[in-house]
């Protein structure tokens, strides 16, 4: 079975793009942070139509499928995790299935399943608009469809998560038969391969689009929804009700063809304040004031502990100078390029951290790559808020914080543009630093312990605090956040012998006595266990569990058994 459906796969998209093989698959089946396991092949369909042919291929071969994009995901959920399986894997991957169209306007486009961040924000710069979100800050290179499937938040407080209620999509019925969904909004016509064709080739007109009506192309509300800083729920996280419709946090229990996604107006006039301070409650007072008080809310306001930034500083040094240098399009080739050699060494018997080494010992005889107001604002203060305002917000920020700066505890500066870019890419590296750390230091780090939060928004005492015992059991940690959202990203090393699912244990039950929600934009992966109305949207959109199963530490085998 297995050979004939290989030789089909090959017959659909060209030998070249169906690799079998534990190196030919190694950047497909090995995650961003975690994930491995067996795959029986990877097939990289050109087409709409070939992706469709492939997985109408793999479901009557009775075999898993896993849809993949851009694998940047940071909770192992787009590759094989282990084993337990009990069916063969094939993984999809879908990145050269890239366009974006815009469509009216360019108010909206449609993004087909390969194309990246990195591309729509080019495309949209353009016409002097943007999409939901900007460079992440997790990992670059990142795939619309994946941001919209799993929630992913981003940076920009007034847009909320990635959201739609518009996509074209392939589901598997509790009858095992694979069926296309058309509610992408536009008419393409009626059976399967006409609609990909058409789609495919571009060929529809503005007559073809329908209005939206009550679908929904982002969250129109979340602008609202972020300022009640009196609510005891946090305001976005990845099993919230609200926003678990079809595609948008199916987390792979689709096969995802195209979204269709409501642009933004580019703020053109904006100006970004680095605050310092050594108090954790001021802080929180000034987000409190901003989104409670405040006319213009901030584009963006994203937070670093010192930890964090000396962290970043060593350990993101290079993907820092990648972007600032070559620019985000360049970095995903450069992570090809580091999966391609980390196979070889792997191979060879000398393990997989070998480039990480490289890399960081020619960075480290590199010149200092930060400013220096921001260097020194880390000698002199723990905590670092980043602001970006706009329009007729900045006068609105600048005002109050003249006001309430220098105090006894902090101070603050505007930045000018090259610091304000170097601020939030710093922020932004934040993302890769501890996977470095980890790599660089094997024999002080058992695993790196990342964990993603969503905090009450009325919640003060935001800043974690662990007890002695747990403290003791940690080489390195380190904390950052969407600070207007309250959604930290808390990144621990776990010292060598130290029991890593234990201390996770623990972690996790000082946050439910807090009311947090986890994860909050990461999505559950194959590290966090799916709740239970989550497992539910799964099950009903995956009767049959061919999509990705075990996701959200669910059933692994066929019919969820």
């Amino acid at each position: 079975m297995t050979d004939t459906l290989i030789a089909t796969l090959r017959s659909i998209t060209g030998p070249r793009h169906v690799l079998v093989g534990d190196r030919a698959t190694r950047r497909y089946r090995k995650g961003y942070r975690y994930g491995d396991g067996e795959v029986l092949a990877v097939v990289r369909p050109g087409t709409l139509v070939e992706q469709w042919r492939a997985l109408k291929a793999c479901v009557e071969a009775g075999v898993i499928v896993i849809v993949q994009a851009a694998n940047t995901g940071i909770t192992g959920g787009s590759t094989p995790f282990g084993d337990g399986y009990d069916r063969p894997i094939v993984i999809i991957n879908v990145m050269r299935i890239a366009r974006v169209d815009l469509i009216r306007g360019g108010e909206q486009v449609i993004a087909l399943p390969g194309a990246t961040l990195d591309r729509l924000e080019k495309t949209l710069r353009a016409i002097g608009r943007e999409p939901h979100s900007v460079i992440g800050s997790s990992c670059i290179g990142a795939s619309v469809v994946g941001g919209v499937c799993n929630n992913s938040g981003g940076s920009l407080i007034q847009r909320g998560p990635a959201y739609t209620e518009l996509a074209l999509f392939a589901q598997v019925d509790a009858d095992g038969q694979l069926r296309l969904v058309n509610h992408l909004g536009v008419d393409l016509g009626e059976d399967a391969e006409t609609i990909l064709s058409r789609l495919d080739a571009g060929q529809y007109t503005e007559a073809d689009i329908a209005p939206e009506g009550n679908r929904r192309a982002s969250d129109h509300d979340y602008h609202v929804h972020v300022r009640d800083v009196e609510s005891e729920t946090p305001a976005r996280f990845n099993a919230d009700p609200r926003k678990l419709f079809e595609a948008s946090g199916s987390a792979g229990k689709l096969a995802v063809f195209a979204l269709r996604l409501d642009t933004f107006a580019a703020d053109t006039d904006t100006q970004v304040f680095y605050i310092g301070s050594n108090d954790a409650g001021e802080l929180a007072r000034i987000r409190r004031d901003m989104l409670s008080r405040f006319e213009h809310l901030p584009i963006a306001g994203e937070y670093l502990h010192r930890d964090g930034y000396r962290l970043t500083r060593k350990y993101g040094k290079d993907v820092f100078l990648i972007i600032k240098l070559l620019g985000t399009d360049r970095v995903p080739a450069a992570f090809a390029i580091k999966s391609w050699v980390d196979g070889i060494t792997e191979k060879l018997g000398l393990g997989g951290a070998v480039s990480d080494r490289i890399v960081q010992f020619v960075t480290g005889l590199m010149p200092e790559h930060l400013p220096k107001r921001m260097n020194d604002y880390c000698e002199r203060f723990e905590h670092h808020l980043m602001i970006r305002m706009g329009g007729e917000g900045i006068a609105e920020a600048r005002a109050y914080f003249e006001d309430i700066f220098p105090s006894t505890s902090g101070d603050y500066f505007e930045c000018t543009p090259q610091e304000g870019a170097d601020a939030f890419l710093h922020r932004f590296a934040f993302g890769g630093a501890g996977g470095r750390y980890r790599a660089v230091h094997p024999n002080e780090v058992e695993d790196l312990l990342a964990l993603d939060v969503a905090l009450p928004r009325n919640e003060t005492n935001w800043l974690p605090d662990l007890p002695p015992d747990l403290e003791a059991q940690l080489a390195y940690k380190s904390v950052c956040a969407h600070f207007f959202c309250h959604v930290l990203h808390q990144d621990y090393m776990v010292k060598k012998g130290a029991d890593v699912d234990a201390i996770k244990a623990r972690l996790l039950e000082l946050l439910d006595a807090r009311g947090a929600e986890y994860p909050a934009e990461h999505n559950v992966g194959h590290l966090y266990a799916a709740k239970p109305a989550l497992e539910e949207f799964y099950r009903g959109l995956d009767p049959t569990n061919t999509f990705n199963p075990g996701i959200g530490k669910t059933s692994k085998k066929r019919e969820w058994a």
